[in-house]
């Protein structure tokens, strides 16, 4: 079958890596997609280099812009591409602008669509991501879950029981295949830490960054956390404009506050630094993930989260954005001791396997 896999963000790779691996040694041909959503060397790049993805067959170059101008652009291009490919599937993954887009160029043009990651649900409309992921559900023909939750998500919605195929994580695919890769990483003697002492930081929800009194809050309780165990910031370029970081290939030490800025780490580096942390803060949906299934205590800094599972199975805290609460959550969680524990269910690094078995039943 000709397949076209669609990435255009940093939390696509990961998610996208695994099913064109196991897609292409099954003997389909597995074309990848990039829209460019993410395009520099920090977001983009270095991930298909840790990832061992193939250089895409098609990269549309959309860049930034707004929801409507970026959408639209994706749109635009991807439809030349399918014109010309015709492809049997298009598999789309996650809830950035490029899935939605993607999803409905291919619904117009008669295309299957497949949505990995489908059913996730913030309840929360004014998250751009909690539009793509119904949009993109209602247009998909397969809908690959990762939680019994979403399963119950898309039935409640009125999807037809027979699109919904509950398959796993596909991001613990990655993790479980790079772990042991990300080992050989240096970022820690870069850093001067040893494992087990020190605590994750990242934020990029324009909720969280682009009010400047919501920000320096959190900022603030940072840096009462740190003075209980130093935090390393891998910093979206978008805080660190915020911030007035430069994004240079640097590390940047705030005085007496224990937190060091970084620029966005590469998937292998930042890999190996959260498998050693002794606590997360994060608003990130992926990172949810990933400390539930490594056993690190994590504090998402949000109102809501589209994971729910990582809550009731797992190790994250639900904080908000109240600074004070962020501090009483990470201090909690500093008690916790950090450990494997039974995962989710289906989070077990064979989740491409049983994706791509589906498509083959159902489309071979």
């Amino acid at each position: 079958m000709r397949i076209l896999n669609v990435v255009g963000a940093r939390p696509n790779f990961m998610k996208a890596a695994p099913l064109v691996k196991e897609l292409s040694r099954r003997g389909h041909r597995a074309l990848l997609i990039h829209t460019g959503q993410h395009y520099d060397e920090n977001m983009s790049k270095v991930f298909f280099r840790d990832l061992e993805m193939p250089e895409p067959d098609a990269y549309l170059g959309v860049g930034s812009g707004t929801h409507a101008e970026q959408t639209a652009r994706v749109m635009t291009a991807f439809e030349k591409v399918l014109e010309k490919e015709r492809p049997d599937l298009v598999v789309v993954v996650g809830d950035v602008n490029s899935t939605l887009a993607c999803a409905l160029t291919a619904a117009k043009l008669l295309v299957p669509v497949a949505h990995v990651e489908a059913g996730l649900r913030s309840r929360d409309r004014t998250m751009p991501e909690e539009i793509n992921r119904i949009v993109t559900d209602v247009l998909s023909d397969l809908l690959f879950t990762h939680s019994r939750e979403a399963d119950e998500n898309l039935l409640a919605e009125g999807i037809p029981p027979g699109k919904i195929h509950f398959v796993g994580n596909i991001m613990i695919d990655s993790l479980a295949a790079n772990l042991e890769k990300a080992r050989n990483s240096s970022i820690l003697e870069r850093l001067a830490l040893a494992p087990r002492s020190f605590g994750v930081v990242t934020l990029h929800r324009p909720s969280n960054v682009d009010d400047p009194a919501v920000l320096e809050g959190l900022m603030d309780a940072l840096g009462r956390i740190a003075s209980r165990i130093p935090l390393v910031f891998s910093c979206h370029p978008r805080t660190a404009k915020r911030l007035g970081q430069k994004q240079e290939a640097e590390i940047h030490r705030l005085p007496g506050k224990g937190l060091s800025i970084l620029p966005p780490l590469g998937y292998l580096d930042f890999l190996h630094l959260l498998s050693r942390s002794r606590l997360v803060l994060t608003d990130s949906g992926g990172i949810q993930e990933e400390t539930t299934w490594l056993g690190i205590p994590c504090v998402t800094i949000r109102k809501n989260t589209e994971r729910p599972v990582t809550i009731t199975q797992g190790t994250n805290r639900l904080a908000g954005t109240d600074p004070a609460k962020v501090v009483e959550l990470a201090l909690q969680a500093l008690e916790e001791e950090p450990g494997r524990r039974e995962p989710p269910p289906l989070w077990d690094g064979k989740t491409a396997e049983r994706i791509a078995s589906v498509i083959e039943s159902r489309l071979g």
